[in-house]
């Protein structure tokens, strides 16, 4: 008799034991079911304390930070110490981010209220693609990490999007740019390298509530790749279909996904 098949290993799949070990565990806090989500795991806000003990951080000027609970802290600490914080707009439906600025005068009650979610769409300002921005650092939420520096989001690839456009457009970031995420323990697992591709943004440190991995550095996305993308995405995502005509009016290779399908001969 033959051995069951293992079961095939997945970005999918990785994203759903996770998902299910946080809730079965009991580690996660406020959104749940934290399936289909960045996680908030507990710890969340002890984690993003020591992301502000790096050199890093305490050199930038500007840091671009995800919208997601787990980092509300990290943008609490941002504003706190009057640094520029650059938060991706929702979905990326009214362009690619906006800048959070607190009231004068802001206390600290007030300034977790700008760090929050609702925060970030009532004191914010949007930032132009032709705005003259660079982001000294990143700090982006995770479902997955490996020590390797993989990462896995929630699966929709607006991270991705979000650093191929700031490549791309504003020159906003390089391959210098560091790249931070907060996540639990259990959520640093191993990820197979064919697992990825090459518009998948790694992470240069991973910073948990009881240790920090720094990773391997590897070669980040340098702008959009289109034939991954196909027509519906443009049509979501109106800052993605101002990008795909100037680089296609620029003589650029920007054929989706369909377009390869469609120029496939017949078997």
């Amino acid at each position: 008799m033959s051995a069951e098949a293992r079961p095939e290993v997945t970005k999918a799949s990785i994203r759903q034991r996770i998902w299910d070990y946080l809730e079965n565990e009991n580690l996660a806090e406020f959104p749940r079911p934290v399936h289909h989500r960045i996680p908030n795991f507990k710890g969340a806000a002890l984690a993003g304390k020591e992301v502000a003990k790096l050199d890093a951080y305490k050199k930038a000027r500007t840091v671009k930070v995800n919208p997601d609970k787990p980092q509300e802290e990290v943008r609490f600490l941002i504003l706190e110490a009057y640094k520029t914080l650059l938060v991706p707009t929702p979905r990326l439906q009214k362009g690619l981010f906006n800048r959070i600025v607190p009231p004068p005068g802001a206390n600290k009650e007030m300034l977790r209220k700008c760090a929050s979610s609702q925060g970030v769409k009532n004191y914010s300002v949007p930032v132009g693609l032709d705005a003259k921005v660079k982001v000294d650092l990143i700090v982006i939420g995770s479902v997955a990490v490996s020590k390797e520096g993989y990462r896995l989001g929630k699966g929709e690839g607006y991270a991705d999007l979000e650093y191929g456009m700031m490549s791309a457009i504003m020159k906003a970031v390089d391959e210098h740019t560091l790249i931070i995420t907060t996540v639990h323990d259990c959520q640093i697992v191993d990820i197979p390298p064919n697992l990825m591709s090459e518009h998948d943004v790694p992470v240069d440190i991973i910073i948990t509530p009881t240790q920090m991995v720094t990773c391997p550095k590897r070669a980040k996305p340098t702008g959009i790749i289109w034939s991954k993308l196909d027509a519906n995405r443009l049509q979501e995502i109106p800052i993605l279909r101002t990008l795909y005509e100037k680089e296609r009016k620029a003589g650029k290779d920007v054929r989706l996904k369909e377009d390869f399908v469609m120029a496939e001969p017949f078997s």
